[in-house]
């Protein structure tokens, strides 16, 4: 398993470049964050060779999902996600359904999903780039959104059929909108790209909450998981009282 800290949560109110020397000073050797356009990726680049880090993943940008009518709009935000990420060495990108439509029935959202995925796996699979399609909980973060389950992003990217669309498994989302975390990664681990992490509730360190991390890694250690752990949380504290309890999970 492979840990990545989010510079956009983590370390929200530092620049990028301090962003990134404190993931290295931390014990860290890779990183994530979310908009990629209004990051200096010249600067990201330089600093990514200098400091010897990795990007594990971003978000792609542009349209979304569940409207047909912006699909070609984020298949353009994915070709141009697809070129940063070429640039920063990254192999995965997060992507987002969008917001559920009223008077629309939601069977036929999912399946304009799945359509737009199937537009997108080609192009995702051509670029050697793994497309996460992210599930987020609608009954405190993100009211509206239109996927919210994990056991239907599980059922959504099987109808894509394809080894470049997997599903990004946020615990903390998960934790507030279903739980049952260990048992629903552990019996679709071959679906995980990415998984997220953060204290619940409060999205804060790892060590606050009703979430037994100690348990959750050594289960999914146990069972093989080898990518990414993404660290999301949102400190209430200074940043290192959270990354140093997690550099204790990870020995």
């Amino acid at each position: 398993m492979k840990f990545s800290v989010c510079i956009d949560s983590v370390f929200r109110d530092k620049n990028l470049s301090e962003s990134l020397s404190l993931v290295k000073s931390s014990g860290f050797d890779a990183f994530e964050f979310w908009n990629w356009r209004n990051k200096d990726i010249n600067l990201m680049a330089e600093e990514i060779k200098r400091l010897e880090l990795s990007v594990a993943t971003f978000c792609t940008d542009g349209g979304n999902l569940v409207d047909p009518e912006l699909h070609n709009d984020f298949l353009q935000g994915l070709k141009e996600s697809i070129s940063v990420a070429k640039r920063l060495g990254c192999s995965t990108l997060i992507t987002l359904t969008g917001n559920e439509r009223s008077g629309i029935a939601r069977e036929r959202q999912i399946e304009t999903v799945v359509t737009g995925l199937r537009l997108a796996a080609p192009i995702a699979e051509e670029a050697g780039i793994t497309l996460l399609l992210e599930p987020l909980n609608t009954a405190v973060n993100h009211p509206g959104y239109l996927l919210s389950s994990s056991s239907e992003a599980f059922n959504l990217i099987e109808h894509v059929n394809s080894d470049h669309v997997k599903v990004l498994f946020d615990i903390y989302h998960q934790q507030i909108t279903e739980g049952n975390l260990i048992s629903s990664m552990l019996g679709n681990l071959q679906s995980i790209g990415h998984l997220h992490a953060a204290g619940c509730p409060g999205r804060h360190e790892l060590q606050f909450g009703e979430i037994h991390y100690a348990n959750v890694i050594q289960a999914l250690r146990s069972a093989g998981y080898s990518n990414y752990f993404g660290l999301e949380f949102f400190p209430s504290a200074e940043p290192a009282l959270g990354l140093e309890f997690v550099k204790g999970l990870m020995d």
